[in-house]
């Protein structure tokens, strides 16, 4: 959450009402934005407009989104999803109209006055943002590796019990070895596309209860990729992943650029949503 809105709920832990939950930021008289979009709270998305930059927000009950209740709702895959699909949502439409900067999953401030004093405190830096994300997108690569082949067997020379801890240590290896191959593969697709993008972001390998796959995430990156070399992007993705048996590269995207905004500031993309691709439950990004 942004510190202005960290610092107000701190002050009104107990404050309950209408406070604005912040999808993103864009400029100020911009493309007409799209009609018709609800927030998490299932009411009509609105525009807060100060320093020449607008904010895209959605009234919420604080009741449900002050920062005690996001602290419990957090830890709630399911409620994180529903939100983050919500939000994600917003971000996605209005990306599609024009540049935006992502907010965090979970931006919320008490009032439209602190909105508008945010905006004016970092119009510098919101404007350097959104100039830099202009006409380019974000992509995200996971890999995962694959299960490793079973060795063959060798000829049996001991006894049923010999021969099963001879075996076991036979595949055990044969697993680090592929296990390695993976690390290696992803390591030298990622620097590949790297080179491609205007800039790359690594993030946390994602738990299989994210995923929903038994293979563990050996890489989760997102590329900013200018729209003008997407093709070329995706298909480079397409080539490395076709030379590395040992890794399962999935593509996505592409998104509002979640994983590029000004590190460790607000607007900023959050653990979830990650590194481009829709909300699961953190979102992805």
């Amino acid at each position: 959450m942004d510190e202005g809105a960290r610092d107000a709920g701190a002050r009104d832990a107990g404050a309950r009402g209408e406070g604005l939950w912040l999808h993103a930021v864009t400029r100020a008289g911009g493309p007409d934005r799209p009609g018709g979009l609800t927030g998490v709270g299932g009411a009509a998305v609105r525009t807060v407009e100060a320093a020449g930059l607008a904010a895209v927000v959605s009234p919420v009950d604080l009741g449900r989104f002050d920062e005690d209740a996001l602290r419990r709702n957090l830890e709630d895959l399911a409620w994180l999803e529903e939100v983050a699909r919500s939000h994600h949502a917003v971000v996605a439409a209005l990306g599609a109209a024009g540049t935006v900067v992502p907010a965090r999953l979970a931006t919320v401030y008490h009032d439209a006055a602190g909105v508008r004093s945010m905006l004016a405190e970092r119009r510098t830096d919101l404007d350097a943002t959104l100039s830099r994300l202009t006409g380019r997108t974000e992509w995200g690569v996971k890999m995962f590796s694959t299960p490793a082949s079973a060795p063959a067997p060798a000829p049996a020379t001991g006894r049923p019990g010999t021969e099963y801890l001879r075996r076991r240590r036979a595949q055990l290896s044969a697993d680090d070895e592929w296990q390695q191959r993976a690390a290696e593969g992803a390591e030298e697709i990622h620097s590949a596309l790297e080179a491609r993008a205007e800039a790359a972001r690594r993030h946390p390998p994602q738990d299989r209860r994210l995923t929903g796959r038994p293979e563990p995430m050996v890489l989760n990156a997102a590329y900013l990729v200018d729209e003008r070399g997407s093709a070329g992007f995706t298909e480079a993705v397409a080539a490395h992943a076709g030379r590395h048996a040992e890794l399962d590269v999935e593509l996505t995207g592409p998104w509002p650029p979640y994983s590029f905004t000004a590190a460790g500031d607000e607007p900023a993309a959050g653990d979830e949503p990650a590194a481009g691709e829709e909300p699961r439950a953190r979102g992805e990004p």
